[in-house]
């Protein structure tokens, strides 16, 4: 990924297979914004205690950044499911699609926003037929396949063929740091009737550790994707650019990832 620090000090990334693509995308830090004490500076996340009039500043200024006006970005209320949201425009007297994890568009005059602290930003792009997506993968969302929900969503709607598709996957919570519990484990079990390279064990007392990149990407790679770009860049590690609910306790905020086409 490409790390990119604007003027007034906001700063994101970009994923390098995107660099010139018909898209506007992100994966923004916490760097640049106007909140205060556990979710200094950068925060979007608006239903975690944080100044409301802070977090629109900060979401003001992540669209700004790209190019939006905050009327234009998307979003929804992530319930760490595997539902997917097919966009056509802003949602009606509220902040919200629905209660949702993915979201697709094939409009160049809105973009997809979503809220992240160590879960999965999924972001897609077919270039065939000018399409995105994005998901929010915890492992609950990774177990149920909401990275295949929203291949689905993209090939009833338009067409999408999986190989076709480039997908990226953003910053998280990284495998040498992601502690689960043995039921967790059962449940990576029953949906890839393995475990191999997906869970860890400590090895001092034999905790399990569980990689959520390596999983998408396996699902995404049976579902016939074959460009996917991983950031491996773990969250929890590196809290001085991203919000990190596990390595910070709960107490943090959330950055952003966006996505939004360019007209051709």
């Amino acid at each position: 990924m490409q790390r990119i620090s604007c003027p007034d000090g906001v700063a994101y990334y970009q994923f390098e297979q995107w660099q010139n693509s018909p898209l506007r995308h992100g994966v923004f830090t916490r760097h640049g914004g106007v909140s205060e004490g556990y979710f200094r500076s950068l925060n979007v996340g608006g239903m975690i205690g944080d100044d409301q009039t802070a977090v629109e500043e900060n979401c003001r200024r992540v669209y700004a950044t790209l190019g939006y006006r905050p009327e234009q970005v998307c979003t929804v209320w992530q319930v760490h499911g595997a539902d997917v949201v097919t966009v056509t425009g802003p949602a009606i007297n509220r902040k919200w699609q629905a209660q949702a994890d993915g979201m697709i568009t094939d409009r160049t005059d809105i973009a997809l926003s979503m809220r992240f602290a160590d879960c999965v930003p999924i972001l897609f792009y077919d270039p065939k037929h000018h399409a995105v997506g994005i998901a929010h993968a915890g492992w609950r969302g990774t177990i149920q396949g909401v990275a295949l929900s929203v291949l689905e969503a993209m090939r009833f709607a338009y067409d999408t063929v999986p190989s076709d598709v480039q997908v990226s996957i953003g910053p998280s919570i990284g495998p040498e740091c992601y502690q689960v519990g043995e039921e967790v484990v059962e449940a990576v079990h029953d949906r890839f009737k393995t475990t191999q390279h997906l869970i860890t064990r400590h090895p001092e007392d034999n905790s399990p550790y569980l990689n959520l990149w390596a999983a998408n990407q396996s699902l995404l790679e049976a579902a016939g994707v074959e460009q996917i770009e991983v950031a491996q860049i773990c969250t929890a590690t590196h809290t001085d650019d991203f919000f990190s609910h596990r390595a910070e306790k709960g107490k943090t905020g959330r950055f952003a990832a966006i996505i939004g086409l360019v007209e051709l």
